[in-house]
């Protein structure tokens, strides 16, 4: 299968849009066509590495990975991704924990998924390939846990510096030497910038070999379209009925990769993004102008952008704002919101969530009762609460105990290098 940037570029394969991470005219790549599947088409998919087994293969055809499958699909899929069911009166609702990989976020999906096809295509320690990341929290900490220690492959994680939060400036910061950890004197769409500005940089890119692990690179959502496959597939069979996702985003990507699966034929009813207090999105959906803005600062820091990179994937996919709110809802939630929205989960779930997936339980609580009596709901929980102690153990009153694995990764030494949000800064830090 060929990929296209979504500015013109191409045709690359599977192979290079890997190595790339984004096109050579800075757009982002999408293949030439979504394959369409049927129900039946899954009949013996009974786990996600089965279903990701039938969703991916159209995309690994005449890829060097494709005999790789099986191994690469291992290494993504070791750890649970449960879909758990709420008692919520007479609603149907459930939530979709994503939180269960050594990182505790979903980005432990897609991070994983890159590194095991990556270290399979490059690996040459004489030339490494050097993997700019910039994070708003989580995609920096699951990516640097991804290739940590990776022969061949060096990591820059560029983060805003005093908008993480404690545990996750340390989950980026922890790593070995391979691992850059950059401290960046701006927001995350600064970091943003500096990655896409040295990308397209010939001189730079000549020198370390960039690519992204950001999800601008499709790497990130081609796995990540697989559990919203397997949750949807599952909920159909038990009921005959097509769930809704509710998808706490900020940069798009992980809502994108639902969009996808929909978009290949997979049993998903109405999707609906859940922001925080940047409001580029909805005000996207109303105005039908996109303008994108500096990022506000929120509770639910991972999902602080002004201008979702994705965005760019959304419009050539499925059209403008007038054709994509037709098959988009948005919903934009205060931190006042999240905050009664996480003492609220408490009492009702008997545990606690995150700032991320609070603006989805939010969101889903104050659907229109049309749409919870028409539609069964799953809701999707992107992160642990305990990476967010400072502000939910307080609301709740109660401590949350860390899984081990991010027990593990906390009690590790971490260090990093402050810079200033310019281009010369981060090329003088990969020169260092």
């Amino acid at each position: 299968m060929n990929f296209f940037s979504t500015r013109g570029a191409g045709p690359v394969s599977l192979d290079e849009a890997l190595r790339r991470g984004i096109a050579e005219d800075g757009g982002l790549y999408l293949p030439e066509s979504l394959p369409l599947f049927e129900i039946v088409d899954f009949n013996n998919a009974e786990s996600i590495p089965d279903v990701a087994r039938v969703l991916l293969k159209p995309f690994f055809a005449g890829s060097v990975l494709e005999s790789d499958i099986e191994e690469i699909l291992e290494e993504t899929f070791s750890f649970t991704i449960p879909t758990r069911e709420l008692q919520v009166a007479d609603k149907s609702v459930a939530l979709l924990e994503l939180y269960h990989g050594p990182t505790a976020a979903f980005k432990d999906v897609g991070a994983g998924f890159l590194a095991a096809c990556l270290t399979r295509l490059e690996g040459d320690v004489d030339s490494p390939l050097t993997i700019l990341v910039a994070t708003s929290g989580d995609t920096g900490g699951a990516v640097a846990a991804a290739f940590d220690s990776r022969a061949g492959i060096r990591v820059a994680v560029l983060f805003p510096d005093g908008r993480v939060s404690a545990r996750q400036e340390h989950q980026l910061c922890c790593w070995s030497d391979n691992i850059l950890s950059l401290k960046v004197k701006g927001s995350f769409d600064d970091c943003q910038l500096m990655v896409k500005a040295a990308m397209a940089d010939k001189e730079l890119s000549t020198v370390h070999r960039f690519s992204s692990a950001n999800s601008i690179n499709i790497g990130r959502l081609l796995p990540q379209s697989t559990y919203y496959a397997d949750a949807s597939l599952r909920h159909y069979r038990r009921t005959g009925n097509k769930p809704g996702f509710i998808i706490p985003t900020g940069n798009l990507g992980n809502a994108s990769a639902c969009i996808m699966a929909r978009e290949m034929g997979l049993p998903i009813g109405p999707i609906i993004l859940a922001t925080n207090a940047n409001r580029i999105i909805a005000d996207y959906f109303e105005s039908l102008e996109w303008l994108p803005r500096a990022s506000l600062q929120t509770l639910a820091s991972a999902m602080d952008v002004g201008d979702p990179s994705n965005m760019e994937r959304l419009r050539h996919l499925i059209g403008e704002a007038d054709v994509l709110r037709d098959q988009l809802s948005v919903s934009s939630v205060s931190d006042d919101e999240i905050k009664a929205t996480l003492r609220q989960d408490f009492a009702s779930f008997g545990f606690a969530t995150c700032p991320h997936t609070a603006t989805a339980t939010h969101t889903w609580r104050n659907l229109d009762p049309a749409l919870t009596e028409e539609h069964d709901w799953i809701m999707v929980a992107t992160a642990h609460p305990a990476k967010f102690e400072t502000i939910v153990e307080p609301l709740i009153g109660e401590a949350i105990p860390l899984p081990p694995d991010l027990e593990y990764i906390l009690a590790r030494p971490a260090s990093a290098v402050s810079i200033d949000p310019t281009l010369n800064s981060l090329a003088a830090a990969l020169q260092d």
